[in-house]
């Protein structure tokens, strides 16, 4: 299965969560791929979309290669992904230094994203989280773990490609997982897609100025 864009991806994985449609969710995006995907999402369930900030901590010498994630939140989970490190023999202290780094993103980024806007309920409620694709999942893991902290009644992953062991695993960790393409030999999220450029902040905030959270008047 190939996707146009962010849009089109979106617009499929809507259709495979129509069985979620006018249940109590909340539809929250992984930024910033994630973003344009859950923004679709969310309008077609007519859902309050949301951004749950997560961080990759990269290998140093390969930076789109996950040793871990960390997720924002009142204490700050992370995920570390023990196969890489172990594979890589990457040192702690290479760890810690990349970790700090990715904790000082997610700052700003809550700065950028976040301030005076609106972030949606997720206590007793079905929390749909979106990305644009899942490598090795040690992002999602962290997205999953920050949410179950905050008491939702499920949390269902949706994404339109990951590879087929990762969902596995998944699936093993969240309520549910839709993933529209299971890739058994899966290479790099952009390979599914035609157009997958690389977004800016200023991507982000006109999806979710666009579906109406846009900052109040003492956030702005």
């Amino acid at each position: 299965m190939r996707f146009r864009d962010r849009v089109d991806a979106g617009e499929r994985l809507a259709a495979a969560l129509e069985s979620y449609r006018g249940k109590d969710m909340a539809v929250l995006a992984l930024p910033r791929g994630g973003v344009p995907v859950a923004a679709v999402v969310a309008a077609a369930l007519k859902a309050p979309l949301g951004v749950l900030l997560v961080r990759k901590i990269g290998v140093p010498w390969e930076p789109e290669l996950a040793m871990g994630a960390i997720v924002d939140g009142d204490a700050p989970v992370v995920v570390r992904n023990e196969d890489v490190i172990r594979t890589g023999s990457i040192p702690e202290a290479d760890f810690e230094r990349v970790r700090r780094k990715e904790e000082q993103e997610l700052e700003r980024r809550k700065t950028r994203y976040l301030s005076g806007r609106a972030i949606p309920e997720v206590a007793g409620r079905t929390v749909v989280i979106v990305d644009d694709g899942i490598a090795t999942g040690a992002t999602m893991r962290a997205a999953i773990q920050g949410i179950r902290r905050r008491g939702p009644a499920a949390i269902v992953v949706a994404t339109p490609v990951a590879p087929v062991e990762v969902v596995a695993r998944l699936e093993g960790q969240a309520d549910a997982v839709v993933c529209l393409e299971p890739a058994r030999d899966f290479v790099a999220i952009g390979a599914y897609y035609d157009d997958f450029r690389q977004l800016d902040d200023v991507d982000v905030i006109r999806c979710l100025e666009a579906q109406g959270n846009a900052p109040d008047a003492e956030g702005a």
